[in-house]
């Protein structure tokens, strides 16, 4: 697991329930000034003007049911409809090229609209020798370790300094699954699906990929796009459930990049916040749990075992991430599409991935696998239900380590729910969910403010970084501290 947070170091900021209702206000959440260690490229091309009463960003949170527009915190949240389900089960071909590409275009736009879509997801290592660096972009994203504000010119020398001692043990599982992660290639043709699909319903759009911590970076997607002329905008997070570390901490970055250009802070956009409750998204889980229980030899017998990316409790409760809710929502409206088919299956829901002392979502994946086991669970089906693409959690961390845990607790057979993938259900539903965006996109809004020309300072910059990187030394070369730092944290 990479996407951890640092314990003792974890101070949330208080957030709307929405996860975006201060976005386009003066006091919207920031992304603190950083550079990546693999920096992307940037462009200064421009494009269309727009009228000024346009400086907003429209926020949508898919549901099955229609609700009416409102407005929260001065944004505007449209919920749409959601049109139809479509079964069965398609995988992707392999063998797409990424960035320069990671983007799959469409050539037959018109000048007066040219639409894209922004696929947003977390990104990982292509290989061995990337480990070190993506563990750094991951760690120096405030978003990911939350550092109080008096301490977050250790930003950087800290994700370093963690990077450094976690990239042996991250090697380790990477290289158990081919020697880097599968995220981008999957993602890749997830778009090129996407795209396709959108093309059946005569929607022609090119669609992008940025990952947050690897290439093709959010800032090289951005560049592209802009570079193509793009004049209306749908960003689809490919994460069911919003938390503040995935959806919103992408969100966020895109917000930085934008509100600096002229251009793009006038490009009409449309954020899908969360998916989880579409019709659509819910059949395809239930397809998929269908057919494996399939291959069980008594399959009502079968522990149904969701396993979902955990989260500090203190996002929850005090800095009002509405993950948890979602997730729990989520699981419910699987379980009652599986009862609607007459599978009656015992079901539990856990959190996997916890990193540090810090009390994370509970229960745990692994107690309650050791627990199962104990009470003589037999049979058990793991169920990822917050990946939608396989990577290391699914393909190390359940696959072996979970499972191997899970047979030494007793439960005799194990199986596991694929990952969407490319599946033809989901990705028609996603085709959906951007067809429904598109008359609500709007131009974001540009906000300013003290604190980031305080960050931007450079003689304040050079200061922290001097100061940081001389506590970071101290730190990293005394013996006691190293050792109670991997023995708390790592």
């Amino acid at each position: 697991m990479e996407t951890g947070t640092i314990s003792r170091l974890l101070q949330p900021t208080k957030v709307s329930s929405s996860g975006f209702a201060n976005f386009t206000s003066n006091s919207s959440i920031r992304c603190c000034s950083q550079k990546r260690l693999m920096p992307a490229c940037h462009s200064s091309h421009g494009g269309r003007e727009m009228n000024s009463d346009e400086r907003e960003i429209t926020v949508l949170s898919s549901e099955p049911t229609l609700k009416k527009s409102s407005v929260v915190g001065g944004l505007s949240l449209h919920r749409p409809v959601h049109k139809r389900d479509v079964v069965g089960k398609t995988f992707c071909s392999v063998g797409l090229s990424t960035y320069p590409g990671s983007i799959i275009e469409s050539s037959s736009q018109t000048v007066e609209e040219k639409i894209g879509v922004l696929l947003l997801n977390l990104g990982g290592p292509d290989t061995l020798h990337d480990v070190q660096p993506f563990l750094f972009n991951l760690f120096a994203d405030p978003d990911i370790i939350r550092l109080p504000r008096l301490f977050r010119f250790l930003q950087r020398p800290l994700a370093q300094l963690i990077s450094v001692l976690r990239a042996p043990k991250s090697k380790e599982g990477y290289a158990a699954i081919g020697g880097g992660s599968p995220l981008r290639k999957i993602t890749d043709e997830q778009a090129s699906a996407l795209k396709m699909a959108l093309e059946t319903k005569e929607v022609l759009a090119n669609v992008y990929v940025a990952m947050r911590y690897w290439h093709p970076f959010t800032e090289e997607a951005v560049h592209q796009i802009k570079r193509d002329g793009i004049t209306k905008l749908v960003v689809l997070p490919l994460y069911p459930q919003y938390s503040i570390s995935t959806t919103g901490s992408s969100v966020r970055a895109l917000q930085n990049i934008f509100k600096e250009d002229s251009y793009l802070s006038r490009l009409p956009v449309a954020v899908i916040e969360s998916w989880y409750q579409r019709q659509g998204y819910i059949k395809s889980m239930a397809n998929l749990i269908e057919q494996e229980l399939h291959t069980f030899t008594k399959p009502e017998e079968v522990m149904i075992f969701f396993s979902a990316h955990g989260v500090p409790v203190s996002y929850v409760e005090n800095a009002g991430d509405p993950y948890r809710d979602q997730m729990e929502e989520c699981i419910f409206l699987i379980m009652k599409e599986l009862k609607a088919r007459r599978i009656n299956n015992d079901h539990t829901l856990a959190y996997q991935s916890r990193v540090g002392p810090v009390q994370w979502l509970k229960p745990y994946t692994d107690e309650v696998l050791v627990e199962l086991g104990q009470k003589g669970v037999k049979s058990l089906l793991a169920v990822p239900v917050s990946f939608v693409s396989e990577h290391i959690e699914t393909l190390e961390e359940i696959d072996m380590e979970y499972k191997e845990l899970a047979l030494e607790s007793g439960i005799e057979n194990w199986g596991r729910v694929p990952a969407l993938n490319c599946t033809s259900s989901f990705i028609t539903d996603l085709a959906d969910a951007v067809i429904e965006a598109l008359p609500s996109t709007m131009a974001m809004s540009t906000s300013t403010g003290t604190e980031e020309e305080v960050d931007n300072d450079p003689m304040q910059y050079f200061l922290k970084m001097l100061f940081g990187s001389l506590l970071a030394f101290v730190f990293l070369f005394s013996p006691k501290m190293v050792s109670a730092f991997k023995k708390n944290i790592l």
